[in-house]
Formats: C-alpha cells, sequence, structure tokens
C-alpha cells in the first residue's frame, strides 16, 4: 500500500500564499507522476498541477503563472507553492501519485493513491 498524506493547508487572505506539500510512504517501487487535484462544493475535482519523476510539469490555465509544482525524490515528497490566492482557489486539495509496486522477482504492478485532503480556504 503506498500512503500519501498531504499538509499546509489553510485560511488565507486574497493574494496570499500558502505552501501545500504531500509525503508518499508505504512499499514501492518507483513513483512516476504526483500531482494536484482540488474539489470546491458542489464541482467536480480538477487537476490543478501534476510533475513526472524527471520534472516535466503541466498546470490548469486557471492557475498558470501562480501556482509552482515541485518535487523532491528523495524525500518522495510534492509540493504546491500557491501566490496571489483568489477566493476561487478555495477548496478541499488532493495529492494523487501514481507509480509501480512490487520488484524484478514478484513483478511489478501499477499503482494510483489518493491523499486524504486538506482544506483551502481563500476569504478576506
Amino acid at each position: 500500500q503506498v500512503q500519501l498524506v498531504e499538509s499546509g493547508g489553510g485560511l488565507v487572505q486574497p493574494g496570499g500564499s500558502l505552501r501545500l506539500s504531500c509525503v508518499a510512504s508505504g512499499t514501492f517501487f518507483s513513483i512516476n507522476r504526483m500531482g494536484w487535484y482540488r474539489q470546491a462544493p458542489e464541482k467536480q475535482r480538477e487537476s490543478v498541477a501534476n510533475i513526472t519523476s524527471s520534472g516535466i510539469s503541466n498546470y490548469a490555465d486557471s492557475v498558470k503563472g501562480r501556482f509552482t509544482i515541485s518535487r523532491d525524490n528523495a524525500k518522495n515528497t510534492v509540493y504546491l507553492q500557491m501566490n496571489s490566492l483568489k477566493p476561487e482557489d478555495t477548496a478541499v486539495y488532493y495529492c494523487n501519485a501514481d507509480g509501480l509496486r512490487g520488484g524484478l522477482t514478484s513483478g511489478f504492478i501499477s499503482f494510483g493513491s489518493w491523499g486524504q485532503g486538506t482544506q483551502v480556504t481563500v476569504s478576506s
């Protein structure tokens, strides 16, 4: 099993900043893509940003230029630096990761995991 634990959410005023972190733990061979999704009340979950193990990143148009995703492969951790926050960024933010479990002897199995979510509220 692969567990993801997010931290760093909270209440911030419009224009402020927050930094989210997500640590992966458990038994796995490799992690390929790590990313952040968010879900606002009564809305579908949407992708915010993701990053591969080699550092290639993608962003939703709504956060480009304001959010930055980064990753520390040695620590199995992904970060989301959120600047110039807007009220419409208010949501529960979820970490997601996919990769491989197992090994050469037992064989490899792909996995996909979600964190429990962390609330981000942007309000004055």
